[in-house]
């Protein structure tokens, strides 16, 4: 259980900007804090032209790994779970992304994007991610809308945490969003 006001949520439909939002935030905390010591990762979308074609894991230092993809030539990928019509690479997904989940006394924020269906298809990850809440450490991370009025059973925990605060974005609000959150999160440090 985070404590009150330490675990940020941003939601809303898919391509509504949420990393960028939480990318922003990150680089206006940075731009204020030079010395911040954030830990975590974003999804980012391959593209193909106009195509999307799969999902990579960037972690805060820029490294790289497969999450999802369309193309997948590999033998074992018969094997791999199914979101859509992409299949995910849980082992390449678990490589890059548990390492920046692990705490660290000198941490000062965790970034995680996100905490979705693909990512929950590692046993591991979870239990990362509720290791980080109990933390104490503040956390900002991007949920996914709920499908058919139902929210994936690890969303639902993070959302009906006591320390979560949810923001839902939509195209009108980006900018009030990431200002308000921006605000949130420097009074929060500050203080931390």
């Amino acid at each position: 259980m985070a404590a009150p006001g330490k675990c940020f949520l941003v939601t809303g439909p898919p391509g509504v900007g949420k990393t960028t939002l939480i990318i922003r935030v990150l680089d206006a905390l940075r731009h204020s804090n030079p010395t911040l010591k954030v830990q975590g990762f974003y999804s980012r979308e391959i593209r193909e032209g106009a195509e999307r074609v799969g999902f990579e894991v960037v972690t805060l230092d820029g490294r790289k790994a497969p999450l999802a993809s369309t193309k997948i030539s590999s033998l074992e990928s018969h094997k791999w779970p199914t979101v859509g019509r992409y299949k995910v690479d849980i082992s390449s997904f678990e490589s890059i992304a548990l390492p920046e989940l692990q705490v660290k006394e000198d941490t000062d924020l965790f970034i995680i994007d996100e905490v979705g269906k693909m990512e929950l298809f590692s046993s591991s990850f979870f239990p990362a991610v509720l290791r980080v809440l109990e933390s104490n450490i503040p956390l900002l991370a991007s949920v996914p809308v709920p499908k058919s009025g139902r929210d994936i059973p690890g969303v639902a925990r993070l959302k009906n945490d006591p320390g979560a605060t949810i923001y839902t974005l939509n195209t009108s609000n980006r900018d009030a969003m990431k200002e308000q959150i921006y605000s949130n999160l420097v009074n929060l440090l500050q203080n931390h």
